[in-house]
């Protein structure tokens, strides 16, 4: 029976730390389809589809060179520093609508950041082949060396705990890169006549929600590295 009421008392405090991001991120997510699947339906006045607005964005400010690309995958759209191409997912590539003018600019924001070498889109991009191992090898490692009993048990976990840490550390640096994706983006549609100004309202909320997403992905990270720094203080209290 013990190991029971250990396991409920373990899961009780994973609830403690992780549902606070977890309804957030369940909030975000529903904003965001929710936004997206009004704004989407909503044609702009300008009839540009995504990969035209992207294309206009690019070449007034002197992106020419940066290339547009169709990708598959619902809401899949990203800008590849490495290869200097923005992917659109479909819908966003090809359809005429106030979201995916939306998203479109969006990106293209993301390519501006890196023509201009903007400090934490540099970072981030770093950090990336070290979170794709960290994001699934920390948990691992450091759940490994929290059973041990040893001294060199409680060094593996704290080096598990510091590789998925970088999740965090990511998810952090991550806000300031879409928060200012997002500015560029409203600030170049509002000034150029890419879609109607009264039109604007459809574009903040659909990129607005976009961003909470990104707060609670930053949110459920840090909670995750709490508890995990809480279950490695209990073990030594042990």
């Amino acid at each position: 029976m013990l190991p029971a009421i250990q396991w409920y008392n373990s899961y009780f405090t994973y609830l403690l730390f992780a549902l606070p991001a977890l309804i957030l991120g369940l909030i975000a997510q529903a904003r965001v389809q929710s936004a997206f699947n009004k704004y989407s339906r909503v044609r702009n006045y300008t009839g540009l589809t995504g990969a035209q607005v992207a294309r206009r964005v690019l070449d007034i400010s002197g992106l020419r060179d940066v290339q547009i690309e169709q990708t598959s995958g619902m809401l899949s759209d990203h800008y590849d520093p490495r290869e200097k191409v923005l992917r659109l997912s479909q819908e966003i590539y090809s359809t005429p609508s106030i979201a995916a003018a939306g998203v479109a600019a969006h990106e293209a924001g993301h390519a501006i950041q890196d023509s201009e070498r903007y400090f934490p889109l540099q970072i981030r991009s770093m950090l990336v082949p070290t979170v794709q191992i960290g994001s699934w090898l920390g948990p691992i490692i450091f759940m490994v060396g929290l059973v041990m009993s040893s001294t060199f048990g409680e060094k593996i976990a704290i080096f598990g705990l510091i590789l998925f840490a970088l999740t965090a550390v990511f998810s952090i640096i991550t806000l300031p890169v879409e928060f200012d994706a997002t500015r560029r983006a409203k600030m170049v549609l509002e000034s150029s006549g890419f879609i109607g100004l009264d039109q604007m309202s459809g574009i903040n909320s659909v990129l607005d929600a976009a961003a909470m997403t990104y707060v609670a992905a930053a949110a459920q990270a840090v909670s995750t590295v709490l508890y995990y720094v809480f279950l490695l203080m209990r073990r030594n209290d042990r």
